[in-house]
């Protein structure tokens, strides 16, 4: 099956792997020189990937894209209607029987070919990310690009070991074996904190267990997954096994979710979100994956390295300017390490470099938009104005920094266990430290809020770390770390987290049905099963 797509690239009839018919009519992108397809009935870019084509949204209705770094438009977005939503199921749907029946092989060779595509444009990834994002470069060359191209190879490898498996005759008459099975149509939504990231995470589990996808990419940063969706084609992945579509939850999203020929629904967003996805898929009884919010606690217990916890409680914290799901956003520490632990963060924090992200020496660039600082700003302020003190930062920076979404790095303390600052997800650079007595009392205090997707506990005591990883209500604990995550491993949450896998051989799981075949090795006419039905023995 991939060799007619490799037929139709050789044939000619594509340009930098965009079809042929959509490539008659191109300008050149503002942000980094990248080429994409413009509509000639729009005067405008085309910014919907249906069926292999870049085509324009049906709506009339447009989207900045803004740089939150000085609030200027790196492009304009056309929207995607109910209309666009069911073409791309169309073309998903009817891209599903030949996919799912690709060999793993194939599908392994398809995504071998897309990680070599990547691995050569990395840097154009990186540089659209930090223009859509206010990423810092130094985080988008250093960790989003490369970890999304380690996804790609490991779901490569993950296609061919996607076994069922043959067991024993259980009842001794029939031998059943088990089959994993492509679910159909899968309909994912990706959040804005590492837009290239996490269609990834939604896009490989799912093709390389056969499904197709139409994802809809955060409506404020749909840059690079439209970049993706081309990189996708130019890989020799048939058309419609990818769709991605531009536009707004309330319209597109929805209109997604709720949609008779999506068969999953996968989500990572908020939580109150995720609530309403949960709804909206059980009238039509999809399968539903959720990644939603997290509020990581960042347990030291009063032997750990103390240094080493100042050091990975301000990266924790402050990594892409803290939204991030599994950042460390409260801190607590045994009472004899308190003092100097506030300490000790409070001096590393006033070292953090706020700056433009196109500069390779920035440390921390602005929050995604000016929306969301100015909802980080009211978390602070709040607190502060409930008796919690703010011992660095707290402030949106003046000077030149102030035409940007940009907030300083926080550190709060003195906050109540139950305060809005302590118990509900800020997503942003702020940090709160709260002491505790005993082991028993951190760990409680860890396991204190409705969130349970991340955790990391810090000690030199073997035996205090094993506890703490055992009784931290979290998908993931770091013991002495916070923050790395590998393509291996899986990633989601409990409780009001979410549910499912992402990444890792787990996340076929959520991608894959399971089917029992039971074969029955007698050749015998008449069971003897048959009597309670009929007749006697």
């Amino acid at each position: 099956m991939l060799g007619v797509v490799a037929q139709f690239v050789a044939k000619g009839r594509s340009v930098n792997g965009i079809p042929m018919e959509t490539a008659l009519s191109m300008r050149v992108s503002p942000v980094i020189g990248l080429r994409f397809p413009e509509h000639p009935d729009r005067g405008g870019m085309a910014h919907q990937h249906i069926g292999g084509v870049r085509t324009a949204g049906s709506l009339v209705e447009t989207f900045d894209v803004i740089d939150p770094a000085d609030g200027h438009v790196v492009e304009t977005v056309d929207q995607a209607g109910p209309q666009d939503v069911d073409r791309a199921v169309a073309a998903a749907a009817a891209a599903f029987p030949e996919w799912s029946r690709a060999t793993p092989g194939e599908r392994s060779g398809a995504l071998n070919r897309l990680a070599a595509i990547l691995t050569e444009r990395a840097e154009d990834y990186a540089q659209l990310e930090t223009a859509q994002s206010g990423k810092p470069i130094k985080l988008t060359r250093e960790f989003d690009v490369p970890g999304s191209i380690d996804n790609v190879s490991f779901f490569a490898g993950a296609a061919r070991n996607l076994e069922g498996r043959a067991s024993t005759e259980y009842d001794g008459v029939h031998t059943s074996v088990i089959r994993r099975e492509a679910i159909g149509v899968v309909g994912s939504i990706a959040p804005w904190n590492y837009p290239l990231q996490m269609a990834m995470w939604k896009i490989l589990p799912a093709i390389s267990a056969g499904n197709t996808i139409v994802l809809k990419p955060a409506e404020i940063t749909p840059l690079t997954s439209l970049l993706l969706a081309d990189d996708v084609a130019r890989a020799g992945i048939p058309a419609g096994v990818v769709n991605v579509l531009t536009g707004s939850g309330r319209i597109a999203g929805e209109s997604l979710i709720s949609h008779d020929g999506v068969r999953m629904v996968s989500f990572t967003g908020s939580t109150a979100v995720g609530q309403r996805v949960m709804e909206t898929a059980a009238r039509t009884v999809k399968r539903v994956h959720l990644e939603l919010g997290g509020k990581a606690p960042f347990l030291v217990f009063d032997d750990a390295d103390l240094e080493a916890a100042i050091q990975g409680a301000v990266a924790g914290s402050l990594i892409n300017s803290g939204q991030d799901c599994t950042a460390a956003t409260r801190a607590y520490i045994q009472r004899p390490l308190y003092d100097a632990f506030v300490a000790g963060v409070a001096d590393l924090m006033r070292t953090v470099r706020l700056g433009a992200p196109a500069d390779p020496s920035t440390d921390l660039g602005p929050l995604v938009s000016f929306k969301q600082q100015a909802s980080v700003a009211g978390f602070v302020d709040r607190a502060r104005a409930a008796g919690a003190r703010i011992v660095v930062g707290g402030a949106i920076p003046g000077g030149v920094l102030a035409k940007g979404a940009y907030y300083e790095p926080t550190l709060v303390v003195d906050a109540g266990q139950q305060s809005e600052i302590v118990q509900d997800e800020i997503f942003g650079p702020v940090l709160v430290v709260l002491p505790f007595d005993s082991d028993e009392e951190g760990i409680a205090l860890a396991n204190d809020t409705p969130f349970g997707l991340a955790a990391s506990a810090w000690s030199r005591d073997v035996f205090r770390c094993l506890r703490a990883s055992r009784e931290i209500q979290a998908g993931c604990v770091w013991l002495n770390d916070h923050i790395p995550i590998v393509s291996e491993m899986p990633h989601g949450g409990f409780k009001a987290s979410g549910f499912g896998k992402d990444m890792s051989q787990y996340s076929f799981e959520e991608y894959t049905n399971v089917k029992h075949i039971s074969l029955d090795i007698t050749g015998e006419t008449h069971k003897d099963w048959h009597r309670t039905v009929f007749g006697d023995r």
